[in-house]
């Protein structure tokens, strides 16, 4: 029988390096899916997978076994997500000096729309809460308990968010349809 991700990822906080490299074989190809998915830009997402993988083993030391260890490990990649875009906004704003609005309105710009598929687009147009959830519920195809635990939100808020995405994409859909 194999042995489950919570024992692996109990003896990789032990030290045990082939522990660790069975998770990282069970879940890169999901953590890198997901990245992707929060930052809509493949290099981007590499870039970020390979720094959650670099600073993983010094996380296990942190993980409590609380939540499933893959519901664990998504947070981690949504709070390096957040961190990456937070460094990044605080760079732009210092080198541009133009703040938030100059900031967004850069970001917006650079978008290439040819390179992306329609789905990715309207991810990339939704405020960054939505397209966490977005990612995770339907991308990972997490429950909506099991996003809030990884977001850090009730579970009322996940239906909010789904509810409030088929809005905006309904709206996106019919617009794109006038035109």
């Amino acid at each position: 029988m194999d042995t489950s991700d919570e024992s692996l990822a109990a003896a990789a906080a032990r030290g045990d390096r082939d522990a660790f490299a069975m998770l990282l074989d069970r879940h890169y190809d999901r953590l890198f899916g997901l990245c992707w998915r929060l930052t809509g830009d493949r290099t981007e997402a590499e870039d970020l997978t390979q720094d959650i993988c670099a600073a993983l083993p010094a996380k296990l030391q942190s993980w409590r076994g609380e939540a499933r260890f893959a519901t664990w490990l998504y947070r981690v990649a949504v709070n390096a997500a957040h961190d990456r875009r937070r460094r990044a906004a605080s760079r732009t704003h210092a080198s541009l000096g133009w703040g938030a609005w100059e900031v967004n309105r850069k970001a917006a710009n650079l978008e290439d729309a040819t390179r992306r598929d329609w789905l990715n687009g309207a991810m990339a147009a939704l405020p960054q809460d939505l397209r966490d959830t977005l990612a995770l519920t339907m991308g990972e195809d997490l429950t909506q308990a099991e996003a809030a635990q990884v977001l850090g939100l009730s579970e009322g808020t996940i239906a909010w968010r789904i509810s409030d995405v088929k809005k905006r994409l309904r709206a996106l859909v019919q617009e794109e349809a006038t035109e």
